[in-house]
């Protein structure tokens, strides 16, 4: 394999906490909408407007709070009252004032990291809203080269591979999400590392590879480095 110059990292769930805020949102705004449906897969639904929604909003707090004002009309029959979606409206704006919790051995590993490779961050979602995160984590200045997008497939990888890379064969790209940071990465030439977290949104969800020489599953962000490592050893 050629030598490994560049690890691309996913930002949210792989370098600080993300997803359990938008679970915390789910359970308010099903607390709001109890005393006016009984529909009983009311979360079920709020991820299908989501889900439905990236092709008009993308990715990010924005759209998803968007997407609990149309499912409280849809399951309400247009009942439900100004105020609570007032509330509603407000629980999306606290998605984009929760504070920034790094995830274990994120630091110490970006030093170490830091020492041998290019680091550049690509994420997605509303570009306001990484940018503060990001700001906010104080992770910044570890990464050579910052790629906000509004979705991660294989043509976008290719162009943030060409652009920032020595070519995808010499590259990482580790993240929490099979579906958009491993597969399509590895469609577009690189490696890939997949870095679990415990709270995974379920659109991200997707197979493991198999028999993929250039794809590893580790159990924590620490553990990145011998990965890389060992990419860096196969013939």
């Amino acid at each position: 394999m050629p030598r490994i110059t560049t690890i691309a990292l996913d930002a949210d769930d792989t370098l600080w906490q993300n997803e359990q805020f938008f679970r915390l949102t789910e359970q308010r705004f099903t607390a709001l909408l109890r005393d006016y449906s009984d529909a009983p897969d009311l979360t079920e639904r709020l991820i299908a407007a989501t889900t439905r929604n990236l092709a008009f909003y993308g990715f990010g707090a924005k759209g998803f709070a968007l997407s609990m004002v149309e499912t409280a009309l849809e399951v309400t029959d247009h009942r439900v009252p100004g105020k609570v979606i007032a509330e509603i409206m407000a629980a999306g704006r606290e998605l984009l004032s929760f504070p920034i919790e790094t995830l274990p051995y994120v630091d110490q590993t970006l030093d170490l990291l830091q020492q041998r490779y290019r680091l550049i961050l690509v994420t997605k979602g509303d570009l306001f809203d990484q940018e503060r995160k990001l700001a906010a984590s104080g992770l910044a200045d570890y990464f050579a080269a910052i790629e906000v997008v509004s979705d991660k497939t294989e043509a976008v990888y290719r162009r943030i591979f060409e652009r920032h890379t020595e070519g995808a064969a010499h590259t990482v790209m580790a993240g929490n999400s099979l579906k958009s940071d491993i597969l399509p990465a590895l469609a577009a030439g690189a490696a890939a590392i997949y870095v679990p977290h415990d709270l995974t949104w379920s659109y991200e969800h997707a197979e493991e590879p198999q028999d993929q020489p250039h794809y590893a599953r580790i159990d924590h962000f620490g553990q990145l480095p011998d990965a890389v490592a060992r990419f860096e050893a196969m013939p």
